[in-house]
């Protein structure tokens, strides 16, 4: 495959099935529910761990549920709220929000490194950082594997029980 054929919207396979690949509403529910829980358990688990490796950041105002819940918790709604969006442009939605996730995964090291370069404790902001992604990771494969994608059924094909009739 040459370069010039993984240019422009051909490269993010955008075909446009309009709601024909979308997710089953009940699988999409259900899989923002385990991606939210999942990264809120992640980041409550990852902030014990930072005040373990380092108890001098016991009280640092990011490691407080107050803090850390609100963001994730509206992250990661983003996020659920992206994946049938994606799956409206694309056939291929796992890959173009593959690297939706990336991109704003790397975003969010941003003000990770704001608050580093503003005298943060290292360490803290290395657990931080490290939410990014195990929220990243999460809520991805949540929404991917609990909610798939859908294939388009082809305009040729027959509509189901039309053979019986």
């Amino acid at each position: 495959m040459s370069s010039s054929s993984l240019r422009g919207p051909a490269a993010l396979h955008l075909d446009f099935p309009w709601g024909a690949a979308q997710p089953s509403l009940w699988r999409w529910l259900l899989a923002t529910v385990v991606a939210v829980t999942g990264s809120v358990a992640a980041c409550a688990g990852l902030a014990a761990l930072g005040i373990a490796l380092d108890p001098s950041t016991a009280g640092y105002e990011h490691f407080q549920f107050a803090d850390y819940g609100k963001f994730t918790i509206v992250g990661v709604l983003g996020a659920g709220i992206a994946w049938p969006l994606t799956a409206l442009v694309t056939t291929r939605a796992r890959r173009l929000f593959l690297w939706l996730a990336i991109l704003v995964t790397l975003v969010s090291f941003a003000p990770d490194a704001w608050i580093l370069y503003s005298g943060q404790p290292a360490s803290a902001v290395g657990i931080l950082a490290v939410m990014h992604l195990a929220v990243a990771v999460i809520t991805y494969l949540g929404l991917v594997l609990i909610a798939p994608q859908r294939r388009p059924v082809p305009a040729s094909a027959p509509a189901p029980g039309a053979a019986d009739s």
